[in-house]
């Protein structure tokens, strides 16, 4: 049997196994014990900011994205009427913020698709060989297209909300975002978090539907970024 064939029979296997559980003990089942809960929001993650001794003048120059960030995606699945929040997840991420005391002037952010990972093998193994080809595309882009504001200069254990517009490039296709992105200083760092809302066709990604669940068309692609001067 070739490699891919054991790949199929891999997946198809799990998928009915999963299938058969949520037969037997039901939606809500499969949603909390097989799934598990959802990963929460990346704002949620923010947690206590600390104080930070940063200028207005210290802010500008490059900002480079450092240990502690993420990025992922975040979908529902329906099963039966009920719904299942699937979240997954990969810490490698790269990429330079740069900024002036009182905006964001550009950003380039890179993902590497190919590591991101729920808690099931054969879900993460559809999203990287049927739902986007990582082995072609590897690696998902967002480059912001227009400088963002601040609405103040951030305080210090504060948090603000901005709207920004960049060019996100998954799965080998490329299509203009707009995303609310919640900044903060935490210490002599800082901190981006957002929700990029995209509908999967957009990208030539295929959503599953594996018979005893249907995966939404539409999700978000979603980070968590710490960024430390340059």
């Amino acid at each position: 049997m070739s490699t891919k064939a054991k790949v199929i029979t891999g997946i198809a296997a799990v998928v009915v196994v999963l299938g058969w559980a949520a037969i037997a003990f039901g939606p809500a089942f499969y949603r909390d014990v097989i799934v598990g809960p959802a990963a929460a929001d990346p704002v949620e993650e923010f947690g206590t900011l600390a104080p930070s001794t940063l200028t207005a003048d210290e802010l500008a120059g490059d900002w480079t994205v450092s240990d502690g960030s993420y990025a992922g995606y975040r979908v529902d699945e329906v099963l039966n009427g009920t719904d299942i929040t699937v979240t997954a997840r990969t810490e490698t991420v790269a990429g330079t913020v740069t900024a002036t005391s009182t905006e964001i002037t550009a950003a380039t952010i890179d993902v590497d698709v190919a590591s991101i990972a729920t808690d099931e093998a054969a879900r993460d193994q559809y999203f990287r060989t049927q739902a986007i080809n990582t082995a072609q595309y590897p690696t998902a882009t967002f480059v912001l297209t227009q400088p963002i504001a601040a609405m103040t200069v951030p305080d210090s254990g504060e948090a603000q909300t901005v709207s920004a517009t960049g060019t996100l490039t998954l799965n080998g296709v490329s299509n203009d975002v707009t995303v609310e992105i919640t900044a903060a200083l935490d210490g002599d760092n800082a901190k981006l978090a957002g929700q990029i809302p995209i509908t999967f066709s957009d990208f030539n990604v295929t959503a599953p539907s594996l018979g005893f669940v249907k995966v939404e068309d539409t999700g978000y692609v979603e980070f968590l970024l710490e960024l430390a001067k340059a």
